[in-house]
Order: C-alpha cells, then sequence, then structure tokens
C-alpha cells in the first residue's frame, strides 16, 4: 500500500491495463483472476487453508514483480514521465491489495495498512 501512497498520480479506472504485458505482471493478473475458483474451492471442500495457501503465493508473487522492477527500472511501479503505464501498475497494485485484504477478511484477519 505504500506504493500508492508514494504515487505521484492517482490509479483510476480508465487506466489503460493492456500495457501490463511483462510476463510476470500477466501471471500476477492471471492468479488474481482465479481468486474466485480457490474461494469456491477452499468453501466446497470445507478447507480455509487453501485461501491462506492462495494468499501466500500471492503475495510472493507480487513480491517478486517488486523486485524484478530493481533489477529492470522499466518495471518499476512508478515510472517518471510515464503516467500511463504508472497508472496500470497502480490499479495492478490496488487489485493485489483488495484481494489479499478480501481473502485476510475471510480468515477473521484485519489486514494491516503498514508494516
Amino acid at each position: 500500500m505504500s506504493v500508492l501512497k508514494q504515487a505521484p498520480i492517482k490509479a483510476d479506472s480508465s487506466a489503460d491495463l493492456s500495457l501490463l504485458n511483462d510476463d510476470a505482471e500477466l501471471a500476477l493478473i492471471r492468479m488474481m483472476a482465479s481468486y474466485p475458483r480457490f474461494i469456491e474451492a477452499a468453501a466446497d471442500a470445507h478447507e480455509p487453508h487453501r485461501i491462506a495457501f492462495y494468499l501466500n503465493d500471492l503475495a510472493a508473487s507480487f513480491h517478486a514483480l517488486w523486485n524484478k522492477g530493481r533489477d529492470h527500472p522499466e518495471l518499476k511501479f512508478i515510472i517518471e514521465g510515464q503516467d500511463d503505464v504508472t497508472a496500470a501498475r497502480l490499479r495492478m497494485v490496488e487489485a493485489t491489495g483488495l484481494v489479499i485484504r478480501s481473502g485476510l477478511a475471510m480468515l477473521g484477519v484485519k489486514a494491516a495498512e503498514e508494516m
């Protein structure tokens, strides 16, 4: 969430998500898209631990993408002078946070805003 606080622009619903085309970005998006199926499978099997494992994997994928931006500056979440790419990546960051907060809430855990 600190990425969103540091951003010079706000992410909004008009962001062009087609700009997210790196393999790691697409993998994270696919993982988030599978969230409803994970929840349904966990509920059907009465296995809430599946949600915890999914959230751990999602956080690990997000962290890997964050680290990839350190090695490849063109993949940073915030790129000065490229508001369109930054807005798309901020939407991805927001979506990741939303999924994590939602999953934690199902487990009865309140997500921390800062670490």
